[in-house]
């Protein structure tokens, strides 16, 4: 069945012309039509747009002309991704009939890349409010459950990947919106170093913490789609002026030699993770080492520490880009994105300061931890995800979260499937390395997915 083929087996097939790119897109859009009704991943599906991408790509490639791996590979972005000519909401009544006239960066960069679009996925409103059930479309769904909660705010992409409607798509990053919803949904989702990929064209939560990124099934597909968008874009002002590195050179090295540091405290001690959770992360550091890995335990500040100065900054940041419809425009907003976001307007320019100064601190401390280690390992999500009801408010200022911290940093950290624990659900490791050092993310998480089993097992859902 193609539409369980990974990017990298899809790319090759194409090539080596085993595979129609319209027949691949079309297999995708029969699977949106027979899925997405239970799961609501999809906000839009641009099936015209779709076949005539697919159509030229299949021409490319028999004609000899193919521009690369990606060409011809179905995705899909999320509704914050400004898209010409077709509709972008942020899943909010605000935008609904919003219709841009140009491409965000890394939407035109997988176009030239050669990819098939399929269409816009749902997120939380304006990448923050949800799961919301009071928006002009329903909440994306996990597809291992319907029940639950794929996690936010990229649960659009996180599902449609998971459920095959999809073979990769685009995912936002402020305080972990890439990775919870990979760790819940079961798949594979890098948030870049700060300032690699461009944001220009995005719709904005944060200017500091924002990051955009791939989710696909593996870390291998991941470092594909990360390829086409990873560089120096000059009109985003924090994009960083660096010539990416060929991410899949190093893909098959291996972990021999490598040192992995794992943060036990942070899952066990300052927000205690689920059995299950800890069981797959203790079985992934037991992998490692059989590999070839040092494994040994790191110590930093507590979670709370880099949760603290993480959530005023987004908060302060979110409210500056929301004030002027937030006063005038109060009730056309959902009321989950609309009262987390008020907590801003009440947020101090001195705090503000004082988070700022916080944060260059533990800036300090994360690069002097992973001076004599290559790898962090720590959970991505406290546990299997809950009833998609269940989700409280104010989560975000229960427990620490796993994932802000590094957007309080900056460093690339990816999510990658460990397993499943109760009814099925999957859970997930997430894994840190320096600055701009992706690279070696792709070949820790490449070397233990293909030294594991969890890539070959589909949600049941779909098959």
């Amino acid at each position: 069945m193609t539409e369980f083929l990974t990017i990298a087996e899809a790319s090759r097939l194409i090539a080596a012309r085993k595979l129609s790119p319209v027949e691949l897109a079309t297999t995708c859009l029969e699977r949106i039509k027979a899925v997405d009704p239970v799961l609501n991943a999809f906000l839009l599906v641009t099936e015209e747009r779709a076949l005539a991408d697919a159509k030229a790509a299949e021409t490319r490639v028999m004609s000899g002309a193919a521009k690369g791996p990606l060409d011809g590979i179905p995705i899909a972005h999320k509704d914050i991704y400004n898209t010409a000519g077709i509709r972008t909401t942020a899943h909010s009544k605000l935008l609904e009939d919003n219709v841009p006239t140009a491409d965000s960066t890394v939407v035109r960069q997988w176009a030239e890349a050669g990819t098939v679009m399929l269409g816009k996925l749902a997120t939380h409103e304006f990448a923050m409010g949800g799961p919301s059930f009071d928006l002009p479309w329903p909440p994306a769904r996990n597809p291992w459950n319907a029940d639950h909660f794929p996690a936010g705010s990229s649960s659009g992409t996180g599902a449609a990947v998971a459920a095959g409607m999809i073979m990769g798509g685009t995912g936002s990053d402020t305080g972990g919106s890439i990775r919870g919803p990979s760790a819940l949904c079961g798949i594979a989702g890098i948030k870049p170093t700060y300032g690699l990929c461009s944001r220009a064209g995005v719709l904005p939560l944060s200017f500091t913490l924002d990051h955009t990124g791939p989710m696909a099934w593996t870390v291998e597909d991941c470092a594909l789609l990360l390829q086409a968008i990873a560089g120096h874009d000059p009109t985003d002002p924090a994009s960083a002026a660096r010539v990416a590195p060929d991410y899949t050179l190093g893909l098959n090295a291996g972990v021999k030699g490598l040192r992995i540091g794992v943060v036990r405290h942070f899952f066990e001690d300052d927000h205690p993770a689920s059995p299950a959770t800890r069981l797959g992360i203790d079985h992934a550091l037991e992998v490692f080492e059989h590999l070839g890995a040092e494994v040994r335990e790191v110590k930093l500040s507590p979670l709370a520490d880099y949760n603290a100065p993480g959530w005023l900054i987004l908060l302060s940041e979110a409210y500056a880009v929301h004030e002027p419809w937030f006063k005038t425009r109060f009730n056309d907003y959902g009321e989950l994105f609309r009262d987390r976001l008020a907590l801003g307007g009440l947020i101090r320019a001195s705090d503000y300061v004082q988070a700022i100064r916080r944060r260059r601190l533990l800036c300090l401390e994360m690069q002097a931890a992973m001076a004599d280690v290559d790898i962090l390992v720590t959970a991505a999500q406290p546990a299997e995800a809950p009833k998609i009801t269940e989700v409280p408010k104010w989560a975000m200022l229960d427990k620490p979260n796993f994932t802000i911290p590094f957007n309080v940093t900056g460093n690339p950290a990816m999510s990658v499937c460990t397993g499943f624990g109760a009814g099925g659900l999957p859970v997930s490791m997430q894994l840190v390395a320096r600055p701009f050092d992706e690279a070696t993310l792709f070949r820790a998480g490449h070397a233990y997915e293909t030294a594991t089993e969890w890539r070959k097992k589909r949600p049941a859902l779909v098959a």
